[in-house]
């Protein structure tokens, strides 16, 4: 078996993880990679300030009415990348993650910037049929490249509309891309609603009942006042409390999620840490709400 973490790691680990990954249902996993960033970079710090941030967390979701107590989950560390080399870290990823779900775990991806989900979702589409992707987001993500350079955190949406096709894709919140993305999402058949999440998610969420369904959100589809921490703001965004009622929607609906990720916190622009908290907070709203 594969070395995938450091071994000898004894950092933090994200609020009341106490499960080993063989006792587990859920595990957490940290992606600590930003070598493609278009802007700012720092999201590889991301992982583990969200996990220093958890313990500042109640354990218990008023939202959900559960306590952390009732999952079992792992929080397994960061992946371990050869630094600089884009490629073989995301191969490194989807090996972890084909080897995580022959063992019936639902993953919790930790980022890094975006294009880390696009491993996880190949591992995804070659173990489960009929993938859809919730993509919660400021940005479009559907180039084909960026500066003549095809592996770049602009890319991985359009990646996940070529190999699953693009009605199996649904971005929410998109109000940043080039022309041509939104050209490619209205001509592709992909669902792209702009600038808005929840309103727009209650009404898709029936569509997709019974499928089985990966959320990748981007912290960046907050208004950057509720999170400057994160290398493309982009301003014009939701509230922390329009994410936190669309994250519950999902949970609420008949639609069967098969793992999720929360990438983009860059720790080092904000000082105040509020970025970091919220992303804690929305992943114990995900592992409480995905993991049945």
């Amino acid at each position: 078996m594969p070395h995938y973490f450091d071994e000898s790691y004894s950092g933090k680990v994200f609020i009341m993880s106490r499960a080993t990954e063989e006792e587990a249902q859920a595990v957490i996993y940290g992606m600590p990679m930003d070598y493609t960033v278009s802007f700012r970079p720092g999201s590889r710090f991301g992982p583990n300030r969200i996990r220093e941030a958890s313990i500042g967390l109640e354990e218990y979701s008023p939202y959900l009415d559960r306590h952390l107590e009732e999952v079992a989950y792992h929080d397994a560390g960061d992946l371990m990348f050869p630094f600089g080399n884009a490629q073989k870290s995301l191969d490194i990823i989807e090996d972890y993650m084909k080897d995580l779900l022959k063992k019936g775990k639902f993953p919790i991806g930790l980022g890094g910037e975006h294009l880390v989900s696009w491993p996880v979702i190949k591992a995804f589409h070659e173990t489960l049929s009929n993938l859809k992707i919730i993509h919660i987001d400021a940005h479009a993500d559907l180039r084909e490249e960026y500066e003549g350079e095809v592996l770049s955190h602009s890319t991985p949406i359009r990646k996940a509309c070529e190999l699953l096709g693009p009605e199996n894709v649904y971005s929410f919140g998109i109000r940043s891309g080039m022309r041509e993305e939104f050209e490619y999402a209205k001509a592709s058949g992909m669902h792209m609603y702009r600038y808005e999440v929840l309103e727009p998610l209650k009404r898709v969420l029936p569509d997709l009942a019974g499928g089985n369904v990966y959320v990748t959100i981007d912290i960046d589809v907050l208004d950057p006042a509720y999170a400057p921490g994160t290398g493309t703001a982009e301003a014009g965004g939701i509230s922390s409390k329009e994410l936190l009622a669309s994250i519950h929607e999902i949970v609420h609906s008949d639609v069967n999620v098969v793992g999720c990720d929360l990438v983009e916190v860059a720790p080092a622009y904000d000082p105040t840490e509020q970025t970091a908290i919220a992303a804690s907070k929305f992943i114990r709203e995900m592992l409480l709400g995905f993991v049945k």
